[in-house]
């Protein structure tokens, strides 16, 4: 098909281990100064020898297990030679012609609707180079300093097929892969620099770009995207798309050209003599793998009666699954549905407003929130407001009142001709939460006695047979209220006033 899209990611993870992948040195290096997590094996020093951290194959096997790959009878570190400053050894110990396991598979959610299959080449690990800290201005001088703390920090190289068809398919099959990372409990996201993209990116019958540098889930989409529109422009113009590697310069938007694209020879592998070739087939029978996000989606759709794609939302992020069982588990099956469509469709909005995340959150909170919703003290309004009270003290570090006191200081409750005169206790019994509650009525016939008064040539408007004065009115009274009145109430006590106006 012409100008079709063709894509495959090559996603390198750090494993969330205690130490390096063939040394003792510490990898919580982040909050340390430059240089302080090294010893001579991984900055490559001459008689020092590697010694393989078991703990990281374990891991890297967990992930093969889980992306359904085979693991390979045996599998070979080879030594990567290629020179830049922050290869302190000047090669890379990593796996080449045997990897760890081959030929697995991930699906996504695909842009054609229904589940995708995006399959897996291979997995195999290797270990981290150095960081590159530039330094100094433009007036100044420009130069670049070398931190090896990351050197030798275990990593896995998961190469896709290029099975994706559009940067939208790339950044789910990427999110995807993070869910399940995270379930596997192998790789902490929220790390600087702990997942890396390189992406190879082609319009079918054209050469193949390699895209470097991307170190966010939104960033492969973008980057991919400015490549695509490069491309065909290109193509457009009758020129040929060059073989190369360009990096994703994030800040601008764009990827930039940067060398010529290597070859595998360019590299010249051969086996890392240091390290015996490793067998560890049968360690497979060991590795038990925990409740995978599309298993948990799964279970969430027959348990809690959750839709389709709020399912997906919830278990696309374990924090975000974990919190909402957390915030049902008082009573699932009157929370559950109401847990389901606030979190997807409200909560997750007002946290990406405020670039938070959901541990934020008080799960039980959020659930006294939700008390107020399913008894009717608040209507859906005054609960968003509430919500975003909440959120705002987090972020502002202040202290964190309960959702009813809220309610209480703002006045939010839901005005009805059936709670006027609601006591806190009343309250308090109807939605579970707890009795400190004493807010004055705000009746709605006094709201719409004012409406009215105010705005005779709607009323004129609706004696007349105006359909939309009628939902004029409704929105007066509502506004007046500040959207506690329930809205049912409003609309049944106004035809009952306009009545008696036209009696």
């Amino acid at each position: 098909m012409d100008g079709q899209v063709i894509v495959g990611l090559e996603v390198h993870c750090q494993l969330d281990t205690k130490s390096k992948l063939f040394c003792g040195c510490s990898t919580d290096y982040r909050s340390d100064g430059p240089n302080t997590h090294v010893c001579p094996v991984c900055l490559g020093l001459p008689g020092s020898m590697p010694v393989l951290n078991r703990r990281s194959i374990e891991y890297a096997m967990r992930v093969a297990k889980a992306l359904n790959c085979s693991v390979l009878e045996e599998s070979e570190f080879s030594r990567k030679n290629y020179f830049y400053p922050d290869l302190d050894k000047a090669y890379q110990i990593t796996q080449y012609d045997k990897p760890l396991a081959e030929g697995g598979y991930l699906e996504i959610e695909g842009d054609e609707g229904g589940e995708k299959r995006i399959r897996i080449t291979r997995i195999h690990v290797e270990e981290d180079p150095g960081r590159l800290v530039h330094m100094g201005t433009a007036e100044r001088g420009r130069y670049s300093l070398v931190d090896y703390n990351r050197a030798g920090i275990p990593l896995i190289e998961i190469v896709s097929e290029p099975d994706m068809r559009s940067p939208k398919e790339a950044r789910k099959f990427l999110n995807k892969l993070r869910a399940t990372l995270e379930y596997l409990s192998v790789f902490d996201s929220e790390k600087e620099g702990s997942l890396r993209v390189d992406a190879n990116i082609s319009i079918r019958g054209s050469e193949r770009v390699e895209v470097k540098n991307i170190t966010s889930y939104k960033g492969v989409e973008k980057a991919l995207t400015f490549e695509v529109t490069r491309q065909k422009n290109l193509l457009r113009r009758g020129q040929k798309v060059e073989r190369e590697t360009r990096h994703f310069l994030e800040a601008r938007g764009i990827t930039q050209s940067s060398r010529s694209k290597e070859q595998e020879h360019d590299y010249r592998y051969f086996p890392e003599p240091d390290l015996r070739p490793l067998h560890v087939h049968s360690w497979l029978q060991d590795i038990e793998l925990p409740e995978l996000p599309d298993a948990r989606r799964e279970r969430f759709i027959t348990q809690y009666g959750c839709s389709l794609n709020h399912a997906r939302t919830l278990t696309g992020d374990l924090r975000l699954a974990n919190f909402y069982e957390t915030v049902v588990s008082p009573d699932p099956v009157t929370l559950a549905t109401l847990a389901d469509t606030w979190i997807s469709d409200t909560l997750i909005g007002e946290l990406n407003y405020r670039n938070m995340n959901i541990d934020a959150v008080d799960p039980a909170a959020f659930t006294g929130l939700l008390g107020l919703l399913r008894m009717g003290v608040i209507t859906d309004k005054s609960g968003t407001e509430v919500l975003r009270v909440m959120l705002d003290q987090h972020k502002n570090h202040q202290p964190c009142e309960k959702p009813a006191v809220i309610v209480e200081r703002l006045n939010l409750r839901k005005v009805s001709a059936t709670n006027i005169g609601d006591t806190a206790a009343d309250i308090s019994a109807k939605s579970g939460v707890e009795p400190d509650l004493s807010i004055q009525s705000n009746p709605i016939v006094t709201a719409i006695t004012e409406v009215l008064t105010e705005h005779p040539g709607a009323v004129d408007d609706f004696m007349k047979g105006k359909k939309g004065a009628f939902n004029f009115l409704v929105g007066q009274v509502m506004k007046k209220t500040r959207g506690c009145a329930d809205p049912g109430e409003v609309n049944r006590l106004l035809a009952e006033e306009l009545n008696k106006e036209g009696a």
